[in-house]
């Protein structure tokens, strides 16, 4: 099942839960009239994950019933990609703890290019702030002060129960979905920010430079989070490939790190790590940084799942 948060052209200041069903997307709020004097879901993500299995098990009955439909859906239940605006598909979470040098390949990139100090002996992480937060498809300005804006497509878990104490071999119990990051990272400063010791990066935090989306895909049609095979390109051209086994610490062990004294709540969310090919590795790093009148894709081969970023010149 693909989850997503979603405004339409009609009422644009509203955000709505859907769902995806046979390329289309399902407004969750406009499909409940299918199922009378059954609870209403909540108004979004985060609440409804909130409602751990039961509230999902909600949403699959309201698309069995749209599929069994033999009249006319209730108005606005089905529609299109051209009809709406995705938005991030959790844009208020509690935390988004995002886990850094994760990926073998790219923290060899980062020992060449002076942006790691040592290696860590254990998950470390940084913070991703909402307000840095946009959907899947959206215009997003490079700062005139930024002249090096890096791609990072990373893979997502999404916390969907409490958890506090949480040991490896149950860890995958408190995960709902997981979903895309393009952790747009300005490496301009980034140097100087490592060279301090901080754990709240500008270069990561600027207003569009968190990508997410564009669906939360839950577990069940995940399969083997670690063996997805991650991709990047710009303008069509293949930047990277690379995947999921990479990792050097995979989401059991960052649970387990980070829950022994941080509790987790539905809709928080663990960034697990960019993997190697970003522009920052490269020889010619300088002709790859991406620009205004670039296009990033973000994916995943399978389950397949596309993060689309137009990269504009500032309107300020």
């Amino acid at each position: 099942m693909r989850l997503l948060t979603f405004t339409t052209r009609a009422q644009p200041a509203m955000p709505r839960l859907g769902a995806l069903l046979d390329g289309r997307i399902v407004d969750l709020a406009a499909a409940q009239d299918l199922k009378p004097g059954s609870p209403a879901l909540p108004r979004t993500m985060r609440q409804l994950l909130a409602l751990g299995p039961a509230g999902l098990n909600r949403v699959r009955e309201l698309l069995d019933a749209v599929k069994a439909c033999r009249s006319e859906l209730p108005s606005g239940t089905l529609l299109t990609e051209a009809g709406i605006r995705y938005l991030p598909p959790i844009s208020d979470a509690e935390k988004f703890l995002c886990v850094g040098k994760n990926y073998r390949t790219h923290l060899a990139e980062l020992e060449a290019n002076d942006l790691i100090k040592e290696k860590p002996g254990e998950p470390t992480g940084f913070i991703k702030l909402n307000t840095c937060l946009t959907g899947h498809d959206a215009d997003v300005e490079r700062p005139s002060t930024v002249k090096r804006l890096d791609y990072k497509p990373e893979l997502v878990f999404v916390i969907g129960k409490p958890a506090y104490g949480v040991k490896e071999k149950d860890a995958f119990d408190y995960v709902a979905g997981i979903t895309i990051l393009n952790d747009l990272t300005c490496r301009d400063t980034q140097k100087a920010e490592v060279a301090s010791g901080s754990r709240f990066w500008t270069s990561k935090n600027a207003p569009g430079f968190g990508p997410l989306g564009p669906c939360i895909i839950t577990m069940d049609e995940v399969g083997d989070p670690y063996d997805i095979w991650v991709t990047c390109s710009v303008n069509g051209e293949q930047r990277m490939r690379v995947n999921t086994s990479d990792q050097i610490w995979k989401l059991p062990r960052i649970i387990e790190h980070f829950s022994r004294l941080v509790p987790l709540e539905p809709g928080d969310m663990f960034s697990t790590g960019a993997p190697g090919g970003v522009a920052v590795g490269k020889p010619n790093a300088e002709d790859l940084y991406v620009k205004p009148g670039d296009v990033v894709e973000c994916a995943f081969e399978k389950p397949a799942m596309v993060l689309r970023t137009r990269i504009v010149a500032p309107t300020r």
